[in-house]
């Protein structure tokens, strides 16, 4: 679960993620370099001076010509409900880790690790340098890439004629967002049926523009030096603001796998983070990957600015409040069938024994089609049958990534994009 605070409704920018050459998985085979403090405030590393080993100089950052913001307001990973300073390391521009990689500029942070742009002083490239919060088990990570590099097998992908525009603020149209959701439907149909993978955490942030030209990357290092991005001090740290990544040319791709489980296990684990939740995750009952289908319509409704069946799951006070967002569910989907009801001992708190809602909370006066009025875009009577299917009560009620992929309404227009091409 990444943010950038500079990128507010487009995917989280990084250079290399997955060590994976799976399609659509990976934006390149260099890796990514996983860091782990050994105990808070410090790390195992070597000073920032000349080694025999390296090819290529430590770049100087300034010290001085960047923003300072207020440090009483709280930015970036600070804004986290779970952020806690002393297990984020308290990384400086420009430090040298492990002897070997400089960390330049900061593209992201999340949950369980910051995220910077660096560079390789051995190997003279660019890496991404994911630096985990002290007490976070990295290797659960590795594990799912190290799976998913296991599995022998070849994708033959669908074909896509337009590079999918991320444009801040801005909604894109049902056209622009299905080139996107089928890509990432091709990929969960990988990870669901070959690999045995859930990933528990789509999201627009979690969906990665390709690897720009080289000289891209190093015209944004040397703007970092040029005007270096904004920053808060502290007696014991420095809070960065993530830097604008350039994108490349070519769709989005599926990234962080650190939530991501395998489907062989029975799961009741808490997971999503809290307007994506599946029913099943919100009443603490088993879940399957069936949580990626109910994922990959928040993930539609995200890009489409269909803002509302995200944000407003809170009580009078503003707090996310697990009532109003069942309640929000009953106004959309009805009163949960009995047998969803029997899947977990929570239901009875909020439907009595007829599946009556209990008046928790307030039932708003929202349907599927109120929310959808600003949606831009033609058949939007064909998009909210295909979002109806994915949001379900019953797990098993909801259609595989193969099902939904091959929807009417998501496969039209293929055709006319490859008559489209041949002339």
């Amino acid at each position: 679960m990444y943010r950038s605070s500079r990128y507010p409704s487009i995917p989280f920018a990084s250079l290399k993620w997955l060590a994976s050459k799976r399609p659509l998985l990976s934006v390149s085979s260099d890796p990514l370099y996983f860091l782990a403090p050994k105990r808070p405030g410090s790390y195992l590393q070597g000073p920032a001076m000349s080694s025999s080993q390296w090819t290529s100089v430590p770049r100087d950052f300034p010290s001085s010509g960047f923003k300072l913001l207020d440090s009483s307001v709280h930015i970036e990973e600070e804004t986290l409900p779970t952020y806690q300073a002393q297990k984020y390391y308290p990384i400086q521009q420009g430090e040298v880790l492990n002897n070997q990689h400089q960390a330049s500029a900061k593209l992201g942070y999340g949950v369980t690790s910051t995220v910077w742009f660096g560079r390789d002083l051995v190997n003279s490239s660019y890496v991404a340098l994911k630096i985990y919060v002290t007490g976070e088990n990295r290797n659960d990570e590795l594990n799912i890439y190290k799976h998913l590099n296991s599995v022998d097998w070849e994708h033959p992908g669908i074909s896509a004629s337009e590079l999918l525009e991320w444009i801040p603020g801005k909604a894109m149209t049902l056209e622009d967002m299905k080139v996107c959701t089928r890509q990432l439907l091709v990929v969960l149909d990988f990870l669901h049926s070959v690999a045995g993978v859930i990933h528990t955490d789509l999201q627009l942030k979690n969906l990665l523009l390709p690897t720009p030209k080289p000289e891209a990357l190093s015209n944004f290092e040397e703007e970092e030096i040029r005007r270096p991005s904004a920053r808060k001090v502290l007696h014991d740290r420095t809070i960065y603001t993530s830097a604008r990544f350039p994108p490349g040319d070519g769709l989005p791709l599926l990234s962080d796998f650190g939530e991501a489980r395998l489907s062989n296990k029975k799961h009741t684990e808490d997971i999503m983070p809290n307007p994506y939740r599946a029913p099943e995750v919100i009443l603490r009952a088993s879940w399957d990957y069936k949580v990626d289908i109910w994922n990959i319509a928040m993930v539609y409704a995200e890009g489409m600015g269909y803002r509302e069946l995200l944000d407003t799951h809170q009580n009078p006070d503003g707090i996310f409040d697990d009532r109003a967002h069942l309640a929000e569910l009953v106004a959309l989907l009805g009163c949960p069938p009995p047998d969803f009801r029997e899947r977990s001992h929570l239901s009875s708190v909020f439907w009595d024994d007829s599946g009556t809602w209990k008046e928790l909370a307030p039932i708003p006066d929202i349907t599927f089609e109120s929310l959808a009025a600003n949606i831009k875009g033609e058949d939007k009577d064909g998009f909210l049958r295909w979002i109806r299917r994915a949001l379900q009560w019953n797990p098993s009620d909801r259609p595989t990534a193969l099902e939904l992929l091959y929807d009417e309404w998501l496969m039209k227009g293929l055709e006319q994009g490859k008559r489209e091409r041949s002339h």
